[in-house]
């Protein structure tokens, strides 16, 4: 049937680290609910907000018209104090007051680790929705935000290539993503970056301050002068972006310039591919709650909607794509043999 015939009343949270769509997957579950006659009560700041009981009752007028709007309107905020036992009884206590039957919380691994815990202590419906710019939650193909990032960092990268060829110099920016190489990968690849340091490639083999200069080098020798673009992802450099530009220059001339996205990658209208995400994920949540499923995060995978279990989000790893990876590192890099003289 097209609407439920008992109403529920529904909990939402944005949690973590906030991300460009979390706005379009609040709208989604506040509509759907409405849809199948449920209401939907949402907590400011997150767990936080759980826990200080920060509940507000939102409405379709009410989120008609924030698709594009980055950030959160109901806020968002980390709470290491969730992990304890007594936070998540006090959040299920907070939740039966209010009769609230099920929970939808869309956010990251923290945040998935925080339903986790609170699904040990609450008899309610749980269900994450993928919020995090990085991509790095296991079971669906893209999580809300990561789309924006991306092209937020590209075209901060196209950018400073216009300068960097204007003055034939180093740059290195450095984006999010200190524990995956998504937005890396895909920004670096987006923008034809002459090399990319990501956490996946530091792990058998760190690169050295050599290595990057004798690349440079060489791609001097096959181009010319010219400009020269890396594109860092945070932590993978002792003192990120700006101590590895100032070793470039102090140790080897090198004219070189750091640039250090941060936080701008959160922020900015969402991609369309980001809202529509955030949409049929949103819609989604609600409808598993409805079907009496919990503990699942809503995803999808190759174009299908799917559940997968809180804790294989974060207990199992994405790889980033092989073949992308393959050819930025062979098929573009400049001064990898043809494949032809190789065989000679």
């Amino acid at each position: 049937m097209s609407i439920a015939t008992v109403t529920q009343r529904i909990g939402v949270i944005t949690s973590g680290g906030d991300a460009p769509g979390m706005n379009a997957a609040l709208r989604a579950v506040v509509l759907a609910a409405e849809h199948y006659g449920m209401e939907v009560v949402a907590f400011r700041h997150g767990y936080k907000g759980l826990l200080n009981n920060e509940h507000i009752s939102l409405n379709a007028p009410d989120v008609l018209h924030i698709l594009q709007y980055s950030g959160t309107i109901i806020k968002s905020a980390r709470c290491p104090r969730f992990k304890e036992e007594e936070s998540a009884k006090l959040a299920a206590k907070n939740l039966d007051a209010l009769n609230i039957q099920g929970l939808v919380v869309i956010g990251g691994d923290g945040s998935f680790r925080g339903a986790h815990h609170l699904g040990k202590h609450w008899n309610g419906k749980i269900i994450g929705v993928p919020g995090t710019i990085d991509n790095d939650l296991y079971g669906t193909d893209a999580t809300i935000g990561y789309s924006t990032a991306v092209a937020i960092a590209m075209d901060a990268l196209d950018k400073i290539r216009d300068t960097a060829d204007a003055m034939d110099r180093v740059f290195i920016v450095e984006v999010m993503g200190r524990h995956a190489g998504f937005i890396g990968l895909k920004s670096a690849m987006a923008a034809g970056a002459e090399r990319m340091i990501l956490p996946e490639l530091q792990k058998d083999k760190p690169l050295t301050i050599a290595a990057i200069v004798k690349h440079i080098k060489r791609v001097e020798a096959v181009r010319g002068a010219g400009s020269y673009v890396m594109v860092l992802s945070e932590h993978q450099w002792p003192g990120g972006a700006v101590a590895l530009s100032e070793q470039l220059e102090a140790e080897y001339s090198m004219p070189c310039r750091p640039c250090l996205l941060g936080h701008i990658q959160r922020g900015g209208p969402p991609t369309a591919t980001d809202r529509v995400l955030a949409s049929e994920l949103g819609v989604h949540a609600v409808e598993l709650i409805r079907d009496g499923v919990t503990g699942v995060m809503a995803g999808l995978r190759a174009g299908e909607l799917v559940e997968v279990p809180l804790e294989e989000t974060w207990t199992k790893k994405s790889p980033l794509d092989v073949n992308l990876l393959r050819i930025q590192h062979e098929i573009f890099n400049p001064v990898k043999k043809p494949a032809r003289d190789e065989q000679e």
